[in-house]
């Protein structure tokens, strides 16, 4: 039985992703002494300690900030996700999200929860009351859309299905999402454009540095009186006090968010969702199968997809003996390796080599296998953080 066949699951994964490793060659529980993988959702990992023995990490979902990945990346044990898997579920409940504030459903509902009477004396203050809640229709109103990736260009495209009018902005947009966008999504030059500009304010971007706090007092004070901002990305993205201050001053109507905080519950003109984004049974069946995908590839033949430390790496198999390599992105590391293998007398069949930002990452296809003399001395190259024999 192979020694990386032990899985740590942290949190319930689907039996769908699960049943992805078969049985005769993963073993899976949720304690391990000695994991080579752990699958994980929402635990925290920050304060765990990570056995050596950790090969990989696969996360059923597509936020990462549960997950030390920078201590990861230095030990050359690569952090899947299952970008897009969760995108329709995220997408649907944005825009039941978008009709509440359409229709001010939220306090029509707080609003009917403390009517009392019943009869006619109920009908008489529905009819009073209702007025109150008048709302707008979506058609022709202006969409912002923060982060086009797959969740941002679902979003986009149902709005004008709709038909909203809707710009975007997104300046690390990949190809793969500017050919998905429809032609009618009008590209904003910069986020402030776009918040001056928008009636609805939607945020689709991953928590970083240069995203955190996107809106904050400076672009509330920039929108349109009465604006709506929706946040289902990650609660650190919103300056929570500029959209209270925001709403105080009539700048923002609505703040509606799947970030409930002490700070946010009760306050007038915020709905605070429980993290409701990706619970749905298709959501998580569909990041399970993904992610055990993903982990499953890199254990038996090395190939990496979306990884979020490690570049995207696949090569078909072109003989039953594959030697990974993880390492610095630091420049004749692949002329060491390779000539490694020529000292032990190994010919290279095939190899690739492709880097993501401080991290690289070699396939190598050997018409031999390599002993563990060969495999120690690639391990002991300076930079060189993880080698694994890939037999089939």
């Amino acid at each position: 039985m192979a020694d990386w066949r032990h899985v740590l699951t942290l949190d319930p994964i689907s039996p769908l992703g699960l049943s992805r490793l078969p049985a005769e060659r993963y073993e899976t529980a949720a304690s391990v002494a000695a994991p080579d993988v752990i699958l994980v959702r929402s635990h925290d990992m920050h304060g765990m300690e990570i056995p050596a023995s950790v090969k990989a990490i696969g996360r059923a979902g597509a936020g990462t900030n549960n997950i030390p990945v920078a201590a990861m990346s230095q030990r050359g044990v690569p952090v899947f996700n299952a970008p897009g898997a969760n995108a329709n579920a995220v997408k649907e409940l944005v825009l039941a999200a978008l009709l509440m504030a359409a229709r001010n459903l939220a306090p029509a509902i707080r609003f009917v929860e403390g009517l009392d009477g019943d009869g006619e004396a109920l009908r008489q203050q529905v009819e009073h009351g209702k007025k109150q809640f008048a709302g707008v229709e979506l058609p022709n109103r202006r969409l912002g859309v923060i982060g086009l990736g797959a969740i941002g260009g679902l979003v986009a495209d149902a709005a004008l299905s709709m038909g909203m009018r809707v710009q975007g902005f997104d300046p690390n947009i990949t190809v793969e999402a500017a050919w998905r966008l429809s032609a009618q999504v009008k590209q904003a030059q910069h986020v402030d454009a776009l918040v001056r500009e928008s009636e609805f304010i939607t945020l689709h971007v991953p928590l970083l540095e240069m995203t955190r706090h996107l809106i904050n007092a400076e672009r509330v004070a920039m929108m349109q009186p009465g604006a709506v901002v929706l946040n289902f990305s990650r609660d650190g993205v919103v300056d929570e006090e500029a959209v209270l201050a925001g709403i105080a001053a009539g700048n923002i109507k609505y703040y509606l968010c799947d970030f409930p905080s002490r700070r946010l519950r009760g306050q007038p003109g915020v709905v605070a969702l429980p993290h409701l984004g990706a619970s749905t049974q298709e959501a998580e069946e569909h990041c399970a199968i993904m992610v055990a995908d993903q982990v499953r590839d890199y254990l038996e033949h090395g190939n990496i997809r979306n990884a979020v430390n490690f570049p995207t790496v696949e090569m078909v198999r072109e003989s039953p003996h594959r030697l990974a390599v993880a390492h610095a992105n630091v420049p004749n590391m692949v002329a060491r390796i390779s000539t490694a293998m020529a000292d032990a007398g190994l010919n290279i069949h095939n190899m690739v080599n492709k880097s993501k930002g401080e991290m690289a990452y070699t396939l190598l296809d050997v018409d031999s296998p390599p002993n563990q003399t060969v495999i120690g001395q690639v391990a002991a190259i300076p930079g060189v953080l993880m080698v694994r024999f890939l037999p089939t």
